[in-house]
């Protein structure tokens, strides 16, 4: 976090909050710090904000988002005379930095900051800070990305999700469009540059990383959820493959809107066989190390055993990517007595990993259960059928959800269909970024 003050000027705290509840760590940092502007984020990769001291004056920057060609930006930058980096492991640079070298190049912030979109390959949503407390806002190009801002009598504010400013008595003001630049002081919001009314706004939003009591584009998370796991329900009532089960459940947390939309329109009893206990444990993806993501996903998992013992169970999840934590879950369940457990994905199978956005990386595509699975069944060949794999219909698509159950254990699997997410969703599918599943820009 980074606030300025008049007669003091900036203050910065940053911490890791890999191991730790955020709230340790930045309770007292509003009470500690002065001034009446701040800046900050939750970053998984780079530290941040950044003070940056520049010919534009002194700004706090940060970013959300990934620059997926960061190495070649900055390989160009360094080749400049006079351009440094400062290093992180890995011989990584800092995102935020490398988008501040970049706007340096040009005359003014709103040029700069244009300049910079269009270098970047991926998307990147920014938030500066000046010296005279007021704050330039962006969106990135594509609006893959949401940027909202909110309103009250004192001013301005800026956040990924409208209602973490509502709690505060903000107002929603406006959401920024794809590309748009705005500068908030505390009287004004004035628009630097309009950006452009296309988008293509990440689904991934509304399926699994949005949290519940947001709203993009006019579509709140938690109802998408359960309007998807309706349409998911009824698709397999209309195909004749809804199993005969005791309870429908949802794997936690991102998961359980969903199944309350399929229990709902199933007939089926929605229930929790398990419980997730996290008052004492991180988030189970957060720690870049996989041992220690696999037990922290075992700590907090407590059945209730009265659901579980002789059940025949179907547990809807908000996505598979790699499978590893849902084999878990489904192994502690038949460990616990399950008599048969069915598993529905919440969006299509994910084939490709995403070159935009950081909130899921892989290594390698590889790593991708379903692209995996296509390989194990047809080489490489297989990659160049990969929409009959995704179609439930086709021989390849059945082979498919066969062999990730014979994997995972699973006694049956099924995942939504490209149509019905984006039929949850509501809006044009055409201003949807669903590049991971089906490989479209």
């Amino acid at each position: 976090m980074a606030a300025v003050n008049e007669t003091i000027g900036f203050q910065r705290e940053i911490h890791n909050i890999e191991n730790s509840p955020f709230r340790t760590k930045f309770d007292n940092i509003a009470g500690r710090m002065e001034g009446k502007a701040a800046i900050g984020c939750i970053s998984d990769q780079d530290p941040q904000p950044l003070l940056i001291r520049s010919k534009f004056g002194t700004y706090a920057i940060t970013i959300v988002g990934m620059i997926a060609n960061a190495d070649a930006l900055a390989e160009r930058l360094l080749s400049r005379s006079g351009v440094i980096f400062q290093g992180m492991s890995g011989n990584r640079i800092n995102s935020a930095e490398i988008l501040a070298a970049l706007i340096e190049e040009k005359d003014t912030i709103e040029e700069g900051i244009r300049y910079a979109q269009d270098a970047i390959e991926g998307a990147l949503c920014l938030l500066l800070l000046f010296e005279n407390g007021h704050l330039v806002c962006a969106r990135d190009k594509a609006g893959r990305l949401p940027v909202t801002v909110g309103k009250n009598e004192d001013g301005f504010c800026v956040s990924f999700e409208s209602f973490a400013y509502e709690k505060l008595g903000f107002e929603p003001y406006k959401e920024l469009s794809s590309g748009e630049i705005l500068e908030l002081s505390p009287t004004e919001a004035k628009v630097l540059y309009e950006g452009s009314k296309k988008k293509k706004i990440c689904a991934f939003l509304w399926t699994y990383y949005g949290y519940p009591t947001a709203t993009y584009e006019g579509i709140n998370v938690e109802m998408m959820r359960v309007k998807n796991g309706e349409i998911m329900a009824e698709t397999e009532k209309r195909n004749g493959t809804l199993p005969d089960v005791d309870y429908v459940c949802g794997v936690p947390d991102s998961g359980t809107p969903h199944a309350i939309g399929y229990a709902h329109y199933s007939g089926k009893p929605f229930a929790r066989p398990f419980i997730k206990y996290t008052p004492a444990w991180a988030r189970s993806f957060i720690p870049s190390n996989q041992k220690e993501r696999k037990k922290i996903a075992k700590m907090k998992q407590i059945p209730v055993h009265g659901l579980i013992k002789d059940k025949n169970l179907l547990f809807v999840d908000d996505s598979i990517v790699r499978g590893t934590q849902l084999s878990e879950t489904v192994d502690f369940l038949y460990q616990n007595g399950a008599k048969s457990v069915h598993i529905r994905s919440a969006c299509p199978p994910i084939m490709y990993g995403c070159k935009y956005l950081n909130f899921s990386p892989s290594r390698s595509e590889m790593d991708l259960l379903a692209r995996r699975t296509i390989v194990d069944l047809e080489g490489e060949e297989g990659l160049s059928h990969i929409d009959e794999y995704c179609d439930t219909t086709t021989e390849r698509g059945k082979k498919l959800r066969a062999a990730i159950c014979k994997r995972l254990h699973f006694d049956s699997l099924e995942f939504q269909s490209l149509d019905g997410i984006a039929k949850a969703i509501g809006i044009d599918p055409s201003e949807l970024c669903t590049y991971c599943w089906n490989g479209k820009e």
